[in-house]
């Protein structure tokens, strides 16, 4: 628990929502509700599926502020009694190192297929760990501070990058509109709200929160911002390579930005930058991840999470080892997603609903 004066902000407590829903999940989306959906009327989806989940979030944040002070690590013991909230907290925990090491995983297929073709898988996962572990043993505010230097910059070297795209934008491509009706973009909802799975960290933000009382704020504008950027790439990667290019290409967020060049400038490939911003998100949102699982299992077993930080670090290598290629990769993702839902989506208000009916907390 932060002391008073070292609280996070509403805004920070936005930032690191859009960070932790800004990882792999904006390189692949388009391919994703394209393959699903088989349209392109995959932005209806995303909208639909921003607010499903923006629902969520504040059903967590109201849940929370029947708990004041306590994260879902320590008043899950209030809802379910102490040993099936512990076991839910430790399954959570171990959630979150799994996924925080699908991210670092994709992190090293993105980065071996455009960047650094020859250098060995430990080493890259392992500089990528102990960067994230740096980071975390700063606590939750060093975490904050450095994610509002980066989510900055990445909006604008993603939208501009994006925008450069326009050159070979075709809007016929993106039309008719429901031209297959509503069910595929109802069908198609699914995998979108896969993407932004993140508000869920209002769980552990909460009780950090200089005025906990604008949480719901911060979950609208933490949702908002990663909408907004998934949104532009749908539209863009869509308008530029069609439904079939999205579907056929395993990254079409990057593939779009290498299928062009402007001549004249400094530089006339972008794809480049925005790897380089993309790896910097990733970061962050690996970091968040290994903070929330150190947390849970610290305050599940009240003891210090830094050491649990060391410990977590050959965990999560050997996950992220674990996958054999791309396909075994996208397939894992796949289920962290059905698992994601079922935890974040489901789950809090039927909790929120339970805690009603049978006065938990606090506050009524």
């Amino acid at each position: 628990m932060l002391t008073e004066d070292k609280k996070i902000t509403t805004f920070q407590t936005a930032v690191i929502i859009s960070n932790c829903m800004l990882g792999s999940g904006i390189l692949t989306l388009p391919r994703v509700l394209a393959d699903s959906m088989k349209n392109s009327d995959g932005w209806l989806s995303l909208i639909i599926g921003g607010f499903l989940v923006m629902l969520a979030g504040l059903c967590i944040v109201k849940l929370c502020r029947r708990f004041p002070g306590k994260t879902i690590f320590q008043f899950s013991t209030d809802l379910m009694g102490k040993w099936l909230g512990s076991v839910f907290n430790v399954g959570l925990a171990l959630f979150y190192i799994f996924i925080a090491a699908f991210e670092l995983r994709v992190m090293f297929e993105v980065t071996t297929l455009y960047l650094l073709e020859q250098v060995p898988r430990w080493t890259i996962l392992m500089a990528f760990i102990w960067v994230g572990l740096y980071i975390v043993l700063g606590g939750l505010g060093a975490i904050a501070r450095l994610f509002e230097i980066i989510l900055p910059i990445t909006i604008v070297v993603f939208v501009i990058s994006l925008l450069l795209s326009s050159k070979i934008f075709e809007i016929d491509n993106l039309l008719p509109v429901l031209g297959d009706g509503v069910f595929p973009v109802l069908k198609g909802v699914g995998s979108t709200v896969l993407v932004f799975l993140g508000h869920e960290l209002m769980f552990i933000l909460t009780p950090e929160m200089q005025q906990p009382e604008k949480a719901g704020k911060a979950v609208v504008m933490g949702i908002t911002v990663p909408l907004f950027l998934n949104l532009i790439a749908f539209i863009m990667v869509i308008g530029g390579m069609s439904v079939h290019g999205a579907i056929s290409s395993t990254w079409p967020t990057v593939d779009l930005l290498r299928s062009f060049e402007i001549k004249g400038l400094f530089f006339e490939r972008f794809d480049f930058f925005l790897l380089v911003i993309w790896i910097m998100q990733i970061l962050t949102t690996f970091s968040i991840l290994q903070y929330t699982s150190s947390i849970g299992f610290a305050q599940t077993f009240r003891i210090n999470n830094k050491p649990i930080l060391y410990f977590s670090m050959p965990l999560i290598f050997i996950i992220a080892s674990v996958p054999r290629d791309v396909n075994e990769l996208l397939s894992f993702s796949g289920v962290f997603g059905e698992i994601g839902v079922s935890l974040f989506m489901i789950l809090p208000p039927i909790m929120l609903l339970y805690a009603v009916i049978f006065k938990k907390g606090g506050v009524r």
